[in-house]
């Protein structure tokens, strides 16, 4: 998964907890719950989620271990995954974990398979550092994104399959704004989420992406991007407008959201490449106002 915060002490000593979730979900742009809005009796299950997201994120990202260890630690935390979804005994290494994470499973009856699709996506971080092109940055989303908007919206009730759809778009579209306005960041880490077919077809070289060489070619290769991130967003945000209630509002913040940073990387003409944007109080008030009368 795409980076979560980095502010807080290790997942495994930690109790996570409504409070940790609402000033913890900081960065972790994906991840759409960090809100007032969220109705009380389902903050503790979005919590429990949200650290079982966090931890395993940590574990694919977070220290120096190599990338056998991070594997085995996934697979360890996968087979206690398992294990509280069964009713077993876990194992004690992340029990602040699962013993949330274990009653809101069986609470809300959670699909276990998205939270393994979520696995799936830290251990492809683990070892896949480039993508050949859009269909494979698409799987990627589909298993990195778009289980937490299923999982929201299965405890709020809501299981049709146009909505379902448009949360896939509107999660996919967070999470390519997301490697899009990060671009500076990731690629100085050794991951590159710009695909090779369109780098080739935009004349962009691995080579300058990685000495961060802003130009004509990667700055129309970023604009497209761009753009087609906000043509899946679009595609999904009538849900914002169809989900009633406390739910609703928070959609449609988490869509301006979304929006709002492209608008931001295109100020800067698409130069993500030496300069990340970020939202500030006015841009807020704009993404407020955005919302109210979508």
């Amino acid at each position: 998964m795409h980076r979560m915060p980095q502010n807080l002490s290790s997942p495994a000593s930690r109790s996570p907890g409504e409070a940790d979730l609402l000033k913890g979900i900081r960065h972790y742009e994906n991840f759409p719950v960090a809100s007032v809005l969220c109705l009380p009796r389902l903050r503790p299950a979005i919590a429990a989620i949200y650290w079982f997201a966090r931890t395993a994120d940590d574990i694919a990202d977070e220290g120096d271990a190599t990338p056998s260890a991070r594997l085995s630690d996934l697979a360890a935390y996968r087979s206690d995954l398992m294990a509280v979804a069964s009713g077993r005994p876990f194992s004690p290494r992340w029990a602040a974990v699962f013993e949330r994470l274990g009653p809101t499973i069986t609470q809300f009856s959670l699909p276990v398979n998205l939270l393994t699709d979520l696995l799936s996506a830290f251990e492809q971080d683990v070892v896949k550092q480039r993508y050949a092109n859009e269909a494979e940055l698409l799987d990627y989303c589909r298993r990195s994104a778009n289980p937490v908007g299923r999982l929201l919206l299965h405890l709020y009730g809501i299981e049709d399959a146009r909505s379902l759809r448009q949360s896939d778009c509107i999660c996919t579209a967070l999470q390519l704004i997301n490697f899009w306005q990060d671009l500076s960041v990731d690629i100085t880490r050794g991951r590159i989420y710009l695909p090779a077919d369109a780098r080739q077809a935009h004349g962009v070289e691995e080579a300058q992406l990685l000495a961060l060489e802003s130009n004509l070619n990667t700055i129309n290769l970023i604009a497209y991007c761009s753009r087609s991130g906000r043509a899946t967003m679009l595609k999904g945000s009538q849900l914002a407008k169809d989900v009633p209630g406390r739910a609703g509002w928070e959609l449609r913040l988490v869509v301006q959201g979304g929006l709002r940073i492209l608008d931001k990387i295109e100020a800067l003409n698409f130069n993500t490449l030496q300069q990340r944007p970020k939202l500030n109080a006015w841009d807020v008030m704009v993404m407020g106002w955005r919302a109210l009368f979508m």
